[in-house]
């Protein structure tokens, strides 16, 4: 698929990793996208061709609400985490907190439930993940769980939406705005977190998003997991 002149929606992207995969099509040429998030004034140097919507993608009359209004288009990319995650020992964590994790699940299935009606049909989807669904590091129980769900739900659902594709993009230790760590903290914390990975550093969102558009991109894979972690699922 060539990007240029495509209309795409991308949830989660105003900031990190979505924000860089809104910024790179811009630039690829996209005809139309529509950047969304819950907050998105966060979102600085907006590219003309790109419009802010705000919408909680566990919204479901929202949801179906935009994407009635919107109608056809050409990809759909969803990188929003839906709320917090639970981190920690599981025999230890409070189950709420392991519970309200798979927010980011039930987004991402809101997401396509209701949007793939309007999904062009050489169009495609491409949903974000992460490392931990397939290697699970101690403390990562929940992250590892949900990551896990979003990987399955795909393959599965694959099949039932052909010719329109679906894949993951399942990104290592990414140096994003989400992490609230700053000036020696935060590169402490990067450094200790991939120093056994066998490119030991973190990625950036723009790596990140180049999977995004590779997946975009190659129209010979669906149901596919695409890692971007420098080496995490080999260390």
């Amino acid at each position: 698929m060539n990007i240029s002149g495509k209309k795409i929606i991308i949830f989660g992207g105003t900031s990190g990793i979505g924000e860089a995969a809104t910024k790179i099509m811009s630039e690829k040429g996209a005809a139309e996208i529509i950047a969304i998030s819950r907050n998105p004034d966060k979102m600085t140097n907006v590219p003309e061709n790109v419009t802010l919507e705000k919408i909680d993608v566990l919204d479901e009359e929202a949801l179906k609400s935009f994407f009635k209004n919107q109608g056809e288009f050409d990809v759909l990319i969803n990188c929003a985490t839906g709320g917090t995650r639970a981190v920690g020992p599981f025999l230890k964590m409070d189950l709420e907190g392991y519970r309200s994790s798979f927010a980011k699940l039930w987004g991402y299935t809101n997401v396509v439930r209701y949007g793939t009606e309007y999904l062009a049909n050489n169009g495609n989807i491409v949903l974000v993940s992460g490392s931990p669904a397939r290697k699970c590091r101690p403390g990562q129980i929940a992250i590892s769980s949900v990551g896990g769900a979003v990987e399955a739900f795909a393959r599965g659902i694959a099949p039932e939406i052909a010719p329109k594709r679906i894949n993951i993009v399942s990104p290592g230790v990414i140096d994003t705005p989400m992490s609230p760590l700053t000036g020696n903290e935060r590169e402490e914390f990067y450094k200790n977190a991939t120093q056994n990975n066998l490119i030991p550093r973190a990625g950036t969102s723009e790596e990140v998003a180049k999977g995004i558009i590779f997946a975009i991109e190659n129209e010979f894979i669906t149901g596919t997991t695409i890692d971007v972690d420098g080496g995490w699922l080999t260390s």
